[in-house]
């Protein structure tokens, strides 16, 4: 399949055209904040700490912000987002034009716009998957990392021109300029609505279910543990670029955008070479050659001087970094059914721009107390973990799952007037299993509590009757009646192989017995009447 197959979709390529130029207008206040940073800063740390503002809202409401994209319009979220940062863009213009910007202000300004990625990016990311077919999704995440990368090529450099020429307050204008064009683009999209049977989940429900999801999926755990070590480690490179500008190759502005549009130069390449490195090497091999690569080019900038030598190291830095970042994104997604994708999306981003938040401070102090070089070597030192993490924690390889909906569940009759915030609701199914099938029952069942819980099940158990040996009865609770059939309607066509297994293994003459019951609570004498009606969470 040809990288650039998603290009067919209009709506992906209008919005991937309209983000060219908002990405071409952040890379370039990028540019401006940092290098405004290192002119009313003497400390080493404030500079690394421009990144860290960035990427902290990220790691800190990421997850609410998937959870919202869930539940509610993606078209609708991303618009709030761009306007949100529009306005706070105008702002920070408008306050260095006035030179009224001091260090902590400037912080707090790319910490609001960080803000506004923090919401902006699960619901987008998720986006993708309504915009192309599954099969095209993983050239469509790349085709988005190349879109960034390919205004990382040259945004950084022209912001560097920007700013020697006009200063960072023309910088910040031309980004405040840039989100006009993705919000044409999102205002005219109108995406296909489909329509909820079911109420919404509350905020609160909708993350837990979401942190309970990806906890019971043990693939999206490796991705988050990875692009964590990645994110710590990989972020010393970007976070001291305006250091290495400045003290190690001697350059201004200009050459640190130079420096920058080289990574960029590199994550193009990446990008386009993604599809082709995904069909000959594994998962695990593209990520470790990353971490490796990444090593290379920060032992590499540390001792450089000159500005050539360090550029050509940072195209492949750019590539490692859109490789692994692709690599993890498409993984996730292709791992998570739509109902529960920009949780698992913004999860990932929590633990990826964690690290990278957290690095940009910890390499900012090491660089602070021990000088940028020194700094850069620690880094690559701890790269070179990251690829041991893998000898033990491998990433998994791209299967073709099918995430749709199983669609086998049919809300039962019942002889109760149940309303749907009615519960606790008590579920027992009765298998008859012989002695001779023992022990593939109880590995199928193994399998069955992770999707039971995953799903979102709690107080699972599977009981032995010990009058009858060959009865066996699984059972778990659901808090409401909605949620009960919430939780069946979330279990996709992957997971049938073990309820066709569980089936398979029971001898009786009648399918499993399905038991569905409310709990009730003692009567207290003089109030039977309380008790007529089904009990209600309130």
């Amino acid at each position: 399949m040809s990288p650039l197959a998603p290009f067919k979709h209009d709506t992906f390529r209008t919005i991937w055209v309209a983000s060219l130029a908002s990405n071409f207008g952040g890379l370039i206040q990028a540019v401006g904040a940092a290098w405004l940073m290192t002119s009313i800063s003497q400390s080493v740390n404030m500079v690394a700490l421009v990144q860290a503002s960035t990427s902290l809202p990220i790691m800190l409401f990421s997850l609410i912000s998937g959870a919202l994209a869930d539940n509610f319009d993606r078209r609708r979220i991303m618009l709030v987002a761009q306007g949100f940062m529009l306005g706070v863009s105008a702002l920070l213009t408008l306050s260095a034009y006035f030179g009224l910007v001091t260090p902590w202000l400037l912080l707090i300004f790319t910490f609001l716009i960080g803000c506004g990625t923090a919401l902006n990016n699960p619901a987008w990311q998720a986006s993708v998957g309504d915009m192309v077919p599954r099969d095209q999704l993983p050239a469509a995440v790349a085709l988005n990392s190349m879109g960034f990368n390919i205004t990382r090529s040259v945004g950084p450099a022209i912001g560097g021109a920007i700013v020697a020429a006009a200063g960072a307050a023309a910088a910040f204008a031309a980004n405040t300029l840039s989100y006009f064009a993705i919000l044409f683009a999102l205002f005219r999209w109108r995406p296909a609505v489909q329509e909820k049977l079911l109420p919404r989940e509350t905020l609160g429900r909708a993350v837990s279910a979401g942190f309970r999801y990806v906890a019971m999926s043990p693939n999206i755990g490796k991705v988050l543990l990875r692009g964590f070590s990645f994110g710590i480690s990989a972020s010393a490179l970007l976070a001291l670029l305006p250091l290495v500008a400045r003290d190690l190759v001697a350059g201004g502005p200009l050459t640190y955008g130079i420096l920058l549009g080289a990574f960029g130069l590199g994550a193009i390449g990446g990008a386009l070479l993604s599809a082709r490195l995904r069909e000959r090497l594994s998962s695990e091999t593209i990520v470790r050659s990353a971490f490796a690569g990444f090593a290379l080019s920060a032992i590499v900038t540390a001792f450089s001087t000159v500005a050539w030598l360090t550029s050509l190291v940072l195209v492949v830095s750019g590539a490692c970094w859109v490789l692994a970042l692709s690599l993890f994104n498409t993984t996730v997604q292709l791992s998570t059914p739509r109902w529960v994708v920009g949780r698992a999306l913004s999860l990932y981003q929590t633990a990826t721009f964690g690290g990278i938040a957290g690095g940009s401070w910890l390499w900012g102090f090491a660089a602070e107390e021990y000088g940028a070089a020194n700094a850069l070597i620690g880094s690559c030192l701890l790269m070179l973990s990251g690829i041991a993490i893998g000898l033990r924690l491998p990433l998994p390889k791209f299967k073709s799952l099918n995430l749709d909906p199983l669609n086998r569940f049919n809300e039962p009759l019942l002889a109760l007037d149940l309303k749907p915030r009615s519960g606790p609701i008590v579920v027992m199914i009765d298998y008859e299993i012989e002695e001779a099938d023992i022990p593939d029952f109880l590995s199928t069942m193994a399998e069955r509590r992770r999707i039971r819980i995953r799903d979102g099940a709690g107080h699972w158990a599977l009981m032995r009757d010990l009058e009858n040996p060959t009865i066996w009865t699984e059972t778990y609770h659901v808090p409401t009646w909605v949620e009960y059939v919430r939780h069946n309607q979330r279990r996709t066509q992957a997971d049938a192989a073990v309820g066709d297994r569980l089936t398979a293994l029971h001898r009786g003459d009648n399918p499993p017995r399905v038991h569905r019951m409310i709990e009730r609570q003692t009567i207290v004498p003089g109030h039977y009447e309380r008790y007529k009606r089904p009990v209600e969470m309130h």
